[in-house]
């Protein structure tokens, strides 16, 4: 499967170029010009890679990147900044927040292509600690795949976080509003019922094994790591 790319940036023909030059070399890219609408596609769509600019209408690239580091399932996505801002304190303060790499514009595409192949690289020699298997359960965290005793299960975006974050932690309660925060993005506290309607949807689709997803009363979930097993 092809690595997916996202690229936030606002000057149309300078995005379209970025792509042009990844897609020769058989990646997907997804173009967004919006800095809020590129937070929301990289949050729902979990790419193996992001090229984000640092001025941007709506949202900019460092806030971008600092929602990235919030949450369990975008902290570790490669990160490339490329933008005009060409200053050394601009440089260092996105490396000093973990950023991956960064290039000034104007740019060379060989060296852009070099630079994207390289953090892609890194990423996928850690591909073996990205597939959980749990009993009959198994999570690609690569390629969004789930699969229940041999055989593929569809869920959601959201329930496949929840399903991996938990599968992560065998046994660990986690807090109800923490997870609400951390992989749903809600930081209300009313808005509860909706991870609970998530968890009453992923129980439904794993059936038999619905039992992995545990609940302690009054705190939270956990995965469960001696189930009921089905008869």
């Amino acid at each position: 499967m092809a690595e997916h790319i996202v690229i936030v940036e606002d000057d149309e023909d300078i995005a379209a170029l970025v792509a042009f030059n990844l897609e020769r070399e058989g990646w997907n890219c997804t173009l967004v010009h919006n800095g809020a609408e590129g937070w929301e596609t990289i949050r729902t769509q979990l790419p193996d890679c992001v090229i984000l600019d640092m001025m941007l209408p709506g949202m900019s690239g460092i806030q971008i990147f600092t929602e990235m580091k919030s949450y369990e399932f975008t902290r570790n996505i490669p990160t490339l900044f490329l933008t005009a801002r060409a200053q050394m304190e601009d440089k260092l303060e996105c490396l000093s927040l973990g950023a991956d790499d960064y290039i000034t514009k104007p740019f060379s595409s060989k060296e852009l292509k070099l630079r994207v192949r390289n953090l892609l690289h890194r990423a996928n020699v850690g591909v073996a600690r990205l597939i959980i298997q749990q009993g009959p359960i198994c999570v690609d965290k690569v390629n969004q795949n789930v699969s229940l005793d041999g055989e593929p299960l569809e869920l959601t975006t959201a329930e496949f976080k929840i399903l991996a974050y938990l599968m992560e932690r065998p046994g660990k309660v986690q807090n109800r509003y923490d997870l609400q925060q951390t992989l749903l993005g809600y930081s209300d506290t009313t808005q509860t019922r909706a991870l609970d309607t998530h968890i009453k949807r992923l129980r439904q689709k794993l059936g038999a094994y619905a039992d992995y997803i545990a609940t302690e009363r009054g705190v939270g979930y956990y995965f469960s790591a001696q189930p009921v097993k089905p008869e």
